[in-house]
């Protein structure tokens, strides 16, 4: 993994009572991000994408209260390198996309991809910040 696809995370957090509740990210990386999310769904995994995120700016990827305590990120940068550590696999699509499971990903014409997992601690609410590494 190159320096320029090692991002250090910092999870923060939960939003005060009385805010919307949503999961976010902000990119305090000097690159912009493609994002795609992937939260359980009917028993299986539901992936979406792309929501594009330019440096020093934040994106809402749910609008509604988080239902799950486990939601997965893959985020990339426009050159394709990876800018979150995942190692959960799950399907994308190099065009915007909405797809439920996660197996068979090529097999059914997707693309593999490694997310990384966020743990919201049964929050309503959570924002993730991506930034380099120092």
């Amino acid at each position: 993994m190159t320096v320029r696809a090692s991002f250090l995370i910092l999870l923060a957090c939960w939003v005060p009572q009385g805010a919307s509740a949503s999961l976010s990210l902000c990119n305090q990386s000097f690159d912009v991000l493609n994002i795609a999310i992937a939260e359980p769904s009917g028993g299986q995994f539901r992936t979406r994408g792309w929501w594009r995120v330019a440096p020093n700016q934040c994106a809402t990827l749910l609008h509604d209260a988080l239902h799950s305590r486990f939601y997965y990120l893959f985020a990339a940068d426009v050159f394709g390198n990876e800018a979150l550590p995942g190692s959960t696999p799950m399907c994308i699509a190099t065009a915007k996309f909405d797809i439920t499971g996660q197996q068979d990903c090529l097999i059914r014409g997707y693309l593999d991809a490694r997310f990384y997992e966020v743990d919201t601690q049964e929050q309503d609410s959570w924002t993730i910040f991506v930034s380099p590494r120092p």
